[in-house]
């Protein structure tokens, strides 16, 4: 879990920049400024998370439970709620309707929660 940990928070980083260069220059033309807002939140998120499973993945010995799912809870939070913000930012642009993932954004968000709550109660003991 320790090795996933900084996996995934490497390439959360990775993609977070790089969608964050996306946005900045490309984007600006094909999203409106409230859409745009929105990206960059998923954006700013996601490297948040991926920071936290650096940290997660370097500071735990994953000797409990909670550790893993400190990771878990940051991982799968990050792809629904990034994941989400990235996908609905494009909802007007789309001939499809992404009104399904309305409820998907709380609920990554509830996992990064859970995540967060995890790693509190691994550092407590």
């Amino acid at each position: 879990m320790k090795e996933f940990a900084l996996i995934s928070g490497a390439i959360f980083g990775i993609v977070s920049i790089i969608l964050g260069a996306f946005g900045a220059h490309a984007l600006k033309k094909v999203l409106s400024s409230e859409r745009l807002s929105s990206f960059e939140i998923g954006v700013r998120y996601q490297m948040y998370m991926a920071l936290a499973l650096l940290w997660v993945g370097s500071a735990f010995d994953f000797d409990s439970s909670r550790a893993d799912w400190a990771v878990y809870g940051l991982f799968f939070g990050t792809i629904l709620f990034s994941g989400s913000i990235y996908l609905l930012s494009f909802k007007d642009k789309l001939p499809f309707s992404l009104r399904f993932l309305g409820p998907v954004t709380p609920l990554g968000g509830l996992f990064m929660i859970v995540g967060w709550v995890m790693i509190l109660l691994q550092v407590i003991g």
